[in-house]
């Protein structure tokens, strides 16, 4: 499974693409991130991804001005250089540099293009999904075991 399996499906759920300016207060972003119920917002200037914001990085802003936002920036507190991938990266190794890094949200690229961002709760859905399909598979495989055959119980 790839990484384009997953934006298909997004795409089709209205996987809509919510991005800010790096020179907007901060403020501005988290009642945004507050407002559509999400965890990141992909930073953008001149049509080009230029930062990542999430939750993290807005808690770590929140810590370092003693609790208040005044008139930080996201691109103060954005991640310059989010990891990125294409929608050919097989969701195994996505998953290994989200578990790696601790990344909840990865912007989709191709040749400087967005394409899309997966969350890894995108990633989880889909490995469980694809667990339940094969389940499934195997039970029919089964259910239909030939006669005459010896019995996958063993009976």
């Amino acid at each position: 499974m790839q990484v384009s399996d997953i934006l298909r499906v997004k795409g089709q759920s209205g996987g809509t693409l919510f991005t800010i300016d790096p020179t907007e207060p901060l403020v501005l972003a988290v009642n945004i991130m507050a407002e559509k119920d999400m965890g990141s917002l992909l930073v953008m200037a001149h049509g080009r991804l230029v930062g990542l914001l999430t939750f993290r990085e807005v808690i770590q802003a929140v810590s370092r001005n003693q609790g208040a936002l005044g008139d930080v920036t996201v691109r103060d507190a954005m991640d310059p250089k989010p990891l990125t991938c294409t929608p050919d990266t097989l969701i195994d190794e996505v998953r290994r540099m989200m578990l790696g890094t601790h990344s909840r949200y990865m912007p989709v690229m191709t040749e400087g293009e967005l394409q899309g961002v997966i969350s890894f709760y995108d990633v989880a859905k889909s490995v469980v999904d694809s667990q339940n399909f094969e389940n499934q598979m195997l039970k029919a495989y089964i259910k239909d075991w030939p006669s005459g055959s010896p019995d996958p119980d063993g009976k």
